[in-house]
């Protein structure tokens, strides 16, 4: 039997949520243990050693991935929500989306200021979502450290706007079209 990579426990469904869409299906990859385990593995190798203090999940499925992450690291995990989700006081941030804008929101205590902060979501498309997660964490004081993601849409130009933001991006696989 040949060597699977993390690509290889990830699906494709076409035309979901829209026609002409190639969905990136991740719950392939969670749902099969040694696939996730290669995926948190391998999400947190390039930062063992380094200074982190917290890991971001954005929802909802950096949530799954972000919880391992920061368990196996032993520091504390902190979710960036939609807006109207987080029971306690927030701040929001707006982003584009490519029909309108969205709210993302994260409470007003989760993140200390200088502490050091790792993003992390399973995909990272136009990159939206994640330069609002990382404007509400400088916000607040934290320094990101970097944004860790397990797929990378490269045609839609989120690496390129995160690393204009000064941001480190990892990757842990690239599909191409949208």
């Amino acid at each position: 039997m040949s060597k699977k990579t993390v690509q290889d426990y990830i699906r494709t469904i076409v035309d979901f949520p829209h026609e002409g869409i190639l969905f990136r299906d991740v719950t392939t990859l969670f749902a099969d243990p040694r696939g996730f385990r290669m995926a948190v593995d391998q999400m947190l190798h390039p930062y063992a050693g380094m200074e982190i203090d917290k890991v971001v999940g954005l929802e909802a499925r950096g949530f799954i991935l972000g919880g391992a992450i920061a368990h196996q690291l032993s520091v504390g995990f902190v979710p960036i929500r939609k807006k109207g989700k987080l029971p306690g006081t927030t701040i929001s941030q707006e982003y584009a989306l490519e029909y309108g804008e969205a709210i993302v929101e994260i409470h007003d205590d989760a993140i200390q200021a200088g502490e050091k902060v790792l993003v992390v979501d399973d995909l990272l498309a136009t990159g939206g979502t994640a330069e609002a997660g990382i404007k509400l964490i400088e916000r607040l004081g934290g320094d990101v450290v970097s944004c860790a993601f397990v797929i990378d849409l490269p045609e839609l130009g989120g690496r390129k706007k995160l690393e204009a933001m000064g941001m480190d991006v990892t990757t842990l696989c690239e599909f191409e079209g949208l």
